[in-house]
């Protein structure tokens, strides 16, 4: 046959592919053997807007000259030329800013040890979810919609979560599976939710998370490769990432992980975590990567509408220039206290006043009454580290301590009072039953403005006026 003639005859982007298959069952080289003028001039675009080396159109060469080495990419060949299932699929790999409508066809050979498939694709800019939808089969559909249903129904996210991943653990039969959270201004990653087998001598991901294994997080998408997850079979799959990789290889085989998937979570083009499943049916490999493509897409966007909405709580109750709790989240903490924390032990509240702010901002301006506000804020915070502070107003704070002493509360209100460079009025009062908030402050209130009169008694430059 000649292979670019037959391409030819394809008006869409298309190529002809050739896989290696061994003895064993295992694959090896995977090639482009002929492309349609479409396709070449897709190729050669591609290479010269990426980070491979731009090249012309050989045929006959290893896929890899002209896209990222990509493990989806090489079980869709395997399972359409090796396997003769014909496949199509409806992606938006990361690497692209469009989406691909893939058409794989399996082609007949006399060769041996050789087979061979068409790949087409179709571009989009935006999706189609009617593609989407067809493109789904039923088992697969089946599964999305339970995530989907128990997201959308949750009263209890956490508990929700950890359905879900029981349910990923099962349909993937795996021996741990863990949704990781990540944070990559922060650098930091934390576990959502996690389920293994009950076997003594799979630990839980939360075990070894320790200082260090963030490094190897960070290196994950460009191990993902701009792909829509990255899937690692066997001992062959294994030696790539030791190639590539040979931290993240080497703590796979400290915990003798012989085959994985990770997916990436997204809100928007910003990964927000990771999605894996170590040692894997990987006899199930089509349908887990089908199912989970979708899945990761929901999981994703449902913990993004939650940060935001976290975010935006967090908007909303804190005061931006000093960093503290604002009124309005102390009118409701105060509320909150009455009615629900009647019983809640000893209480300490603190009033502070900030002295001279006035006089700061008519002599020197506002930017630096707000650098005076700023460091108040600092100072709050490092002196009363375990307590709720609140910005009441103006140049008045308010601490509410817990489960404190007279003595310790004292004690601290002695040490704002002695700071150099900054001067408070301090106001405390101890309620041992914490059943009088509302009295409380407003002890701790006039306690501060007698404070605040014998300030400015010994300061009378810096009165207000």
């Amino acid at each position: 046959m000649n292979l670019q003639q037959f391409a030819d005859y394809f008006q869409p982007i298309t190529c002809v592919l050739r896989i290696e298959r061994f003895p064993d069952g295992s694959y090896g080289n995977i090639r482009i053997m002929s492309g349609n003028q479409a396709y070449i001039r897709l190729a050669e675009y591609v290479t010269e807007n990426s980070s491979l080396k731009p090249v012309h159109f050989v045929p006959d060469t290893p896929y890899e000259k002209y896209i990222p080495k990509d493990f989806n990419f090489e079980e869709m060949c395997f399972q359409c030329a090796v396997n003769k299932k014909p496949l199509h699929t409806y992606i938006h790999p990361e690497r692209f800013d469009f989406w691909l409508n893939v058409f794989m066809l399996p082609l007949t050979s006399n060769e041996e040890n050789y087979f061979y498939c068409t790949y087409t694709q179709e571009f989009a800019k935006q999706a189609d979810t009617n593609i989407i939808a067809g493109n789904i089969s039923a088992e697969t559909a089946v599964d999305v919609l339970r995530t989907c249903i128990k997201l959308r129904g949750t009263q209890n996210f956490k508990q929700t979560m950890q359905e879900i991943i029981q349910d990923i653990h099962a349909l993937c039969n795996s021996r741990r599976c863990c949704i990781l959270m990540t944070d990559f201004q922060n650098q930091t990653c934390s576990v959502l939710c996690e389920a293994k087998t009950e076997q003594k001598n799979v630990q839980s991901v939360r075990e070894y998370i320790q200082e260090g294994f963030y490094d190897i997080v960070k290196t994950w998408p460009d191990m993902v490769a701009g792909s829509t997850c990255l899937i690692l079979r066997n001992e062959k799959d294994m030696e790539w990432v030791r190639e590539k990789n040979p931290v993240w290889y080497a703590s796979l085989m400290e915990k003798h992980v012989t085959s994985m998937v990770l997916f990436p979570l997204k809100s928007g083009e910003e990964t927000i975590g990771f999605l894996w499943a170590t040692n894997f049916d990987t006899e199930n490999t089509t349908h887990i990567r089908e199912t989970l493509e979708l899945t990761v897409y929901f999981i994703g966007a449902e913990i993004a509408g939650r940060q935001l909405l976290r975010e935006l709580e967090v908007l909303s109750s804190m005061d931006s220039l000093t960093g503290v709790y604002n009124r309005n989240r102390m009118n409701q903490r105060v509320d909150t206290f009455l009615t629900e924390e009647s019983n809640a032990g000893s209480l300490g509240i603190v009033f502070a006043d900030l002295n001279g702010l006035k006089t700061v901002n008519d002599n020197q301006g506002h930017s630096a009454g707000d650098a005076l506000l700023r460091k108040a804020g600092k100072i709050l915070k490092k002196i009363f580290f375990d307590s709720e502070i609140y910005r009441a107003g103006g140049d008045e704070f308010m601490i509410l301590i817990q489960n404190t002493t007279k003595q310790e509360l004292q004690s601290r209100a002695g040490k704002l009072r002695k700071q150099k460079n900054i001067s408070f009025a301090v106001g405390c009062y101890f309620d041992p039953s914490g059943k009088e908030i509302k009295q409380a402050m407003r002890i701790a209130d006039k306690n501060m403005y007698q404070d605040k009169r014998l300030y400015y008694q010994n300061h009378p430059e810096q009165k207000q006026h």
